[in-house]
């Protein structure tokens, strides 16, 4: 026993094959033509050799070749019928197709021929209906029968289609339905339609008229008859069905076809109408209500459709039920067809016919078109029920089976042919096939043959491996071999042998596993304000070997043809993004043989719009509602509405804002101030931006009234003995409330007993009060006032009048000296009554004795006793104290003279101590000092440069932070708002470090101490005959003779305290530097190089003699600027440059 062997498409392979007619076209079995057209009847069969056609008319011979009017086409079965001039009702009847060659004979299905028919509607005169308002109505359609039936509509005189309704509705018979009629009803026009569709015609019925009576007539007064109709009016009823009748009614449906169900009642008012299926659901997804619930229609009917609907009509009044009983029935269906079977001879094969119906279908089995049971006798042949067995097929028993399967509805009719083949296999997949699938993919490698018997298929790998049915191969009944999950090490060549006794035949294929294309980098949700640039990206992994495509589309369609869209091998540029450009973009990735995709939305955002419809309710004094009605957010929700005002009365143009509200509101309450010109408007604001504002709402006038408040940052301040000067903060136009705005300014002297004055000022924001006492406390107010009235009562401030310098001297004045550097100073107060202003301290003016330095401490607050710090060991002061108040200082107190006593040495090894003097000439306003310092060795310099600045009065510094036993260089200027003047230039050595040494040496016996000394000493002569030269050229006066005859005040030392010239002091020129001193014992000597200063500046300018004295002045060299005098730009340059260790 075999299965069914499928008979190749290829057409070199059924060359040469014989095969059995097979039936590949017919007519359907009920056929309605068109009289006006030719008969057409369908017959094409297939075979080999090709099938010869005979046809048979209700059941007998139909020699086609005796009637002209019908031709078969050539190599064909079709029947053309021409009906031209003939009656076309002589060619209806039952027609059945015949192919046959030498294998067997086929048959078609039994096709009826009928003719289409549009009879006109019989005459007849439809009478006038009058009836009573309320009262249901039937108008009867009753259409010709036609074939096929009519579509039945109702229209009026001008082909328009009548309105229908829940209380109007056309029934599947087609007549017309009035739950209850109304006097609009009322109309001469009632025509039922009829149209063929076959003809393409439409017959229609004689117009109906219907009148309806309202409720205050009658039948009889209509027609004047007193005893014709005399029934009342129908008023309210219950609901009661129209169609169908009855309480029950049956509907007989067959499978798979569709249920129609419809249930119709009458009522006041119009009933409603409801389905439901006692002891189950209505089917979903088949069903579906028409006609305003009136008609359920279920689709694909099956036999769970079966059973009983109720259909229920309600009101306010009650209700009413109807039931349909629906059977379902079946003309017969294939469950499964009949096959055709090649066989091998002695083979063994099956054909089954099975069907399904209600009533069960009888089945009756046909050989070539001869019933089974009158056909010639054939032992291999064994029939049973719905399965014919063939045992044991020989050549040349070849033959075309036929089952019919029939019930009252229906028959099925079919051919299935069994031939019996000796064949050797033949391999229909083409050789060296290459397969390519992508890794985890399945893959089928087919090997599609044929052969009777049929052969079977093996399949090798790489001509080696033998492959069997297990994981991860299957091999199919087909021959074809699967891979569920394909991987590359699956790759490689497949060989498929296909066997049967009467030969073998193989075939190659080949497989390639490819690398799945995958994307990377997705493009990603993108937010983007219009006008601006959205960039997608889309980066891919794929196999070499192919060669991909990248498709970008949006919602699924193709891109715009935009050339704001800009596509690169892995991105998407859109540029100046407007709101049409919103949407899903997809970037979709193709091979030959697979795709990956992505989706990301775009959402184009802006500044909302302005809001628009602004309006004024709930107009009060003091208040007024705002509406408006928000703009489009652009895809970013409104955050805030912002309202502003403009003052049109006071401030025109300025808007300024008001309040805001939360970007879901539409309303908000306004708080207004008196005597304004109100105009609004609104702005939104989103998370791109505030919106354009919207336009100005109308103007809102607010009446004057007195001020709501007074003006702030009241202060009473005096400026000058004698007075006080009252300030305020003026009220603004808006505060105003009102015109005429006035201030009325009052004062008084605190915890005096006198009354008020004031005075009363406009458009001023202070006031000055004359003749006050020194410093007295006052109690101010400033009141705002207009022409509506005065404002709420001010706030009483305190002020006082203005401060003289103070009168009295601090008495008492003792100093304890605590140590070398820190001595206290004591002193007794002052009245405060002497201090005539606000005491702000006491300031302690040290002076140390014979070096004119000052120092200056201020004590704040009422203090009598202060601490003197820094003091210098060993030396003499002296000191007076003033008291200070705002204006100015006090008398000193008498001078008071200290001493501290010795201190103890205490050098740094990495410190040095710099001081210097003022320019003698400055040559305009003193800015301040510049140093820059590095460290040396010899001539080279060697360390960075490092910057300070100081003031004008800094004269010392102490620089710490360098190395031990090194040689720095000093470079040090003046500064004027013109620039830096010349340069002083000194070098020190820090001191040397010691402590290292485990003995002591005597410097003195060390011979670089003594090659040192001589090279110093002969420094110092050098420098002689140099400061010998430059004294010189001035001429025959000394710089010292000129200035003591001169006495130019402009060369005196400057005071430290107040910047005026004082004394000239010779002594202080050659005071001894500080800085140089032997390491070894820590002796202090002059330094070598104080003699003179080194040359510096440009020509002879800006060089000083020892005693300080500017030389340039009296330089016997001429410059082109000289005659400049004090006019020149040229910063000054510092006097006296010493430095010291510290």
């Amino acid at each position: 026993m075999t299965s069914a062997l499928e008979v190749p498409l290829d057409p070199k392979v059924l060359e040469g094959l014989p095969q059995p007619p097979t039936i590949i076209l017919q007519s359907p079995k009920d056929y309605i033509f068109d009289p006006r057209e030719n008969i057409v009847i369908y017959c094409e069969a297939k075979g080999k050799p090709q099938p010869s056609f005979s046809w048979t008319r209700n059941g007998t011979h139909f020699d086609v070749e005796e009637d002209s009017k019908v031709l078969m086409k050539p190599g064909s079965g079709t029947l053309v019928i021409d009906i031209s001039g003939e009656k076309a009702e002589a060619y209806e009847g039952t027609y059945q197709c015949t192919a046959h060659n030498d294998h067997g004979t086929a048959v078609s299905n039994n096709i009826v021929i009928r003719q289409s028919r549009s009879p006109l509607w019989s005459k007849e005169r439809n009478e006038a209906i009058v009836v009573q308002m309320g009262v249901s109505l039937v108008l009867q359609c009753r259409p010709p029968a036609g074939l096929p039936p009519p579509v039945i509509f109702w229209m009026d005189n001008n082909f328009q289609k009548l309105p229908l309704d829940k209380r109007v509705s056309q029934a599947l018979n087609g007549d017309l339905y009035f739950s209850n009629v109304l006097p609009e009803d009322s109309r001469n026009d009632y025509i039922c339609y009829a149209r063929f569709p076959h003809t393409q015609t439409i017959q229609q019925k004689q117009p109906i008229s219907v009148t309806v009576l309202d409720m205050n007539e009658t039948l009889a007064a209509f027609y004047n008859i007193t005893d014709f109709y005399s029934d009342r009016p129908e008023g309210e009823r219950r609901p009661g069905f129209m169609l169908p009748f009855g309480a029950t009614s049956t509907k007989m449906v067959l499978k798979g076809e569709t249920l129609e169900l419809e249930c119709i009642a009458d009522g006041l008012p119009t009933p409603d109408i409801s389905w439901e299926k006692d002891g189950g659901e209505l089917p979903s997804g088949r069903i579906s209500f028409h006609n305003f619930q009136k008609k359920l229609k279920i689709s694909e009917v099956n036999e769970a459709d079966a059973g009983n609907y109720r259909c229920t009509a309600i009101n306010s009044l009650g209700d009413a039920h109807h039931i349909i009983k629906v059977t379902v029935k079946a003309a017969p269906f294939w469950v499964s067809a009949p096959r055709n079977l090649i066989l091998a001879p002695n083979e063994t094969g099956i054909l089954t016919c099975r069907v399904s119906g209600e009533p069960k279908p009888k089945i009756a089995w046909f050989v070539n078109g001869v019933a089974i049971e009158n056909a010639p006798e054939d032992h291999t042949r064994k029939v049973e029920d719905d399965t014919v067995i063939l045992s044991n097929v020989q050549s040349g028993s070849s033959a075309v089976y036929q089952c019919n399967a029939s019930n009252e509805f229906g028959y099925l009719l079919a051919n299935a042919f069994v031939s019996v083949l000796a064949e050797p296999p033949r391999v229909l997949t083409p050789p060296n096939q290459v397969y390519q699938v992508i890794t985890n993919s399945p893959a089928l490698l087919h090997c599609a043959s044929f052969g009777s018997p049929i052969p079977t298929i093996t399949w090798f790998k790489d001509s080696q491996t033998t492959i069997k049915n297990g994981d991860p191969y299957v091999i199919h009944e087909n021959g074809t071999l699967e891979i569920h999950v394909a991987q590359p090490i699956n790759s490689g060549k497949y060989t498929c042998i296909a066997t049967n006794h009467l030969g073998i035949k193989e075939n190659h294929v080949f497989l390639e596993v490819k690398e799945p294309t995958r994307i990377l980098k997705q493009p990603e949700y993108k937010v983007v304000q219009r006008g601006m640039s959205a960039v997608f990206e889309c980066k891919v992994k794929h196999d070499i070997s192919l060669s991909p495509t990248m498709t970008w589309l949006k919602d699924n369609g193709e891109l715009p043809d935009d050339e704001r869209f800009e596509v690169d091998t892995d991105s998407l540029t859109i540029k100046d993004v407007t709101d049409e450009d919103e949407g899903r973009y997809t970037c979709i990735m193709n091979t030959t043989l697979d795709q990956d995709s992505a989706s990301a939305m775009l959402t184009v955002v802006e500044r909302p719009g302005p809001p628009t419809d602004l309006e004024l309710t709930d107009q009060t004094e003091r208040s007024v509602r705002l509406t408006w009605t928000p703009g489009d957010e652009h895809n970013s929700p409104t955050q805030k509405f912002l309202i502003q005002y403009e003052d049109l009365l006071h401030q025109p143009g300025v808007w300024t804002n008001l309040t805001e509200v939360a970007g879901s509101s539409t309303t908000a309450q306004l708080d207004l101030s008196p005597y304004v010109y109100y105009s609004f408007r609104v702005l939104a604001l989103n998370h791109v931006g505030y919106s354009e504002p919207s336009q100005s709402s109308k103007q809102y006038r607010t009446n004057p009234a007195a001020p709501d408040v007074n003006p702030s940052d009241v202060k009473g301040v005096g400026l000058e003995p004698g007075n006080l000067v009252i300030s305020w903060t003026p009220l603004t136009g808006f505060q105003s409330n009102g015109p005429g705005l006035e201030y009325k300014v009052q004062w008084r002297r605190k915890d005096v007993e006198e009354n008020w004055s004031s005075a009363t000022v406009a458009n001023l924001s202070h006031f000055v009060v004359s003749g006050t006492p020194v410093f007295e406390p006052f109690e101010i107010t400033v009141q705002a006032l207009n022409n509506y009235g005065n404002g709420p009562d001010p706030e009483v401030k305190i002020g006082y009048s203005g401060e003289d310098m103070p009168l009295s001297a601090p008495e008492s004045v003792e100093v304890n000296v605590h140590n070398s550097t820190l001595a206290e100073v004591k002193w007794e107060r002052v009245s405060l009554s002497s201090v005539r202003g606000k005491l702000q301290g006491y300031k302690v003016l040290t002076c140390l004795c014979l070096r004119f330095q000052e120092q200056v401490l201020t004590f704040s607050g009422n203090h009598s006793e202060g601490q003197l710090p820094d003091l210098q060991p060993y030396s003499v002061y002296s000191l007076f104290i003033r008291v200070l108040n705002n204006k100015g200082e006090g008398p000193p107190s008498p001078t008071k003279t200290f001493e501290t006593p010795e201190g103890v040495t205490n050098p740094s090894l990495e410190s040095l101590t710099l001081e210097w003097g003022p320019p003698i000439n400055k040559n305009g306003h003193l800015a301040g000092y510049t140093l820059k310092y590095q460290q040396v060795n010899g001539t080279n310099e060697v360390g960075p440069i490092k910057v300070m600045t100081f003031l004008p009065n800094e004269t010392t510094i102490t620089i710490g932070n360098l190395n031990a036993s090194m040689l720095y260089k000093f470079d040090l200027s003046a500064m004027t708002i013109k620039g830096s003047g010349p340069i002083i230039t000194k070098e020190a050595f820090t001191a040397m470090d010691t402590t290292v040494a485990n003995r002591q040496v005597d410097i003195a016996t060390q011979g670089w101490f003594i090659g040192l000394m001589c090279a110093i000493a002969l420094l110092i002569l050098v420098l002689l005959i140099v400061c010998f030269i430059k004294r010189n050229k001035g001429g025959k006066y000394p710089v010292k003779e000129k200035e003591d005859a001169h006495q130019d005040p402009e060369i005196q030392p400057m005071k430290e305290d107040d910047g005026t010239f004082g004394e000239y002091s010779d002594t202080e020129d050659h005071k001894p530097l500080k800085g140089s001193r032997t390491p070894s014992n820590g002796t202090v000597r002059r330094d070598e190089s104080d003699d003179s200063l080194v040359d510096y500046g440009e020509g002879g300018d800006g060089q000083f003699n020892e005693d300080g004295s500017f030389i340039g002045q009296y330089s016997g060299k001429k410059e082109k600027d000289t005659h400049e005098g004090n006019e020149s730009s040229e910063a000054p340059s510092p006097v006296n440059a010493m430095n010291s260790f510290v």
